[in-house]
């Protein structure tokens, strides 16, 4: 069946936009500007204001739902499911793990390289896997814990690469890389939670995805905005590349953009790059298959990967490009993608009917990746 040419369009629209949200964020995080008063020329390093910009483009798709919304209701024959009416503080433990999660992400983006940051995110399905076992009481498939030990070792190949890069790159300390790639690993297991919360308190409560997202958004955004203020007064040392060596210091980010206008393009593009970038993920979802979504995504990491070697940011290593594909592998045989060809052998079709057959309430695993 050939897809549609609405279908390419949102397929092209997930690619490019998730593309763009790693890249504009690391672009954002190689610019040097000067800061407010008399502080020398220093590297953009603001984690937290990035995230709160993330966050900003996630509640944009809360405008976006109520828009489609009334476009629908003013058709003869509404077809879009608001879905049901619900407490909007069932979202507020999903949205803190979120919040946690995007943070750490963000500062350990700063640490590592674009492409590394987006291949150690396949590590979230290890701990969404472990996760699902211990408080949905969901039993993976023998095919699933294979994709989950494959996934382990292709995270240990691209710590390796970061290991080996770190020792030939002058611009990044080595402590700098691995401690970025922990970082990495850590925020997995928080939206691993993130997930996990959602599935077993809101998802059956048939919220809009979009709605979904963007309520999450609203209060991630507003709630890590009001920590900027406690933030700008903890001192963290030298685990802090801003002037002040505080947690965050959103007033020296500001005067950074002043000086070099290039960052709030930056800045810009991570955030309207996640609101288009959950539609599109979204409605790929709906209009293909949450297979053709995973099979996207993981063609993002690709090209993220090209556009950073591309620009320079980081040198070809042979062991990533390894890590990658095994990475690839894993994640395929967890979200099931070596179904469609095991149906094609008569011997292994008969399998596959059995274990759906014995799982009939299991439904395709999803991973929302949203940033």
């Amino acid at each position: 069946m050939s897809w549609t040419k609405y279908q390419l369009f949102l397929a092209g629209l997930m690619l490019i936009t998730g593309s763009i949200n790693t890249l504009s964020a690391k672009w954002a995080d190689l610019f040097s500007a000067k800061g407010c008063h008399s502080d020398p020329e220093h590297q953009f390093s603001h984690p937290f204001v990035q995230a709160v910009g993330m966050f900003l483009g996630e509640f944009s798709c809360l405008a976006v739902f109520y828009i489609l919304l009334c476009h629908d209701r003013r058709r003869p024959e509404p077809k879009m499911n608001p879905g049901q009416s619900f407490n909007p503080l069932l979202f507020l433990p999903p949205a803190m793990c979120d919040m946690m999660g995007t943070s750490i992400m963000y500062v350990a983006l700063n640490m590592t390289s674009a492409s590394s940051f987006q291949m150690l995110r396949g590590a979230v399905i290890i701990f969404t896997g472990l996760l699902s076992v211990a408080f949905l009481r969901r039993h993976l498939a023998a095919s699933q814990w294979l994709g989950i030990v494959i996934t382990i070792l292709g995270l240990v190949i691209v710590g390796l690469s970061d290991l080996f890069s770190g020792h030939q790159d002058d611009t990044r300390k080595l402590s700098d890389v691995i401690t970025g790639d922990l970082l990495i690993i850590i925020a997995q297991i928080i939206v691993a939670v993130q997930m996990v919360l959602e599935e077993k308190f809101v998802y059956k409560h048939d919220v809009h995805p979009l709605r979904a997202v963007g309520t999450e958004g609203l209060f991630g955004f507003f709630i890590l905005s009001l920590l900027l203020i406690p933030m700008y007064f903890i001192i963290v040392g030298d685990f802090s590349n801003n002037p002040r060596h505080v947690l965050e210091d959103a007033l020296d980010a500001f005067c950074q953009i002043g000086h070099q206008p290039l960052i709030l393009l930056a800045l810009l593009g991570n955030t309207v790059s996640i609101a288009f970038f959950n539609f599109a993920g979204i409605s790929v979802t709906k209009e293909i298959s949450a297979t053709t979504r995973m099979v996207l995504d993981s063609l993002r990491t690709l090209i993220i990967w090209v556009v950073s070697l591309g620009l320079g940011w980081e040198q070809f290593h042979g062991l990533q490009v390894l890590g990658f594909l095994v990475l690839l592998l894993g994640t395929a045989l967890y979200n099931g993608l070596h179904r469609p060809l095991l149906t094609r052998i008569p011997f292994c079709a008969r399998m596959v009917n059995v274990q759906e057959e014995s799982n009939p309430g299991e439904r395709e695993s999803l991973l929302n990746d949203q940033s």
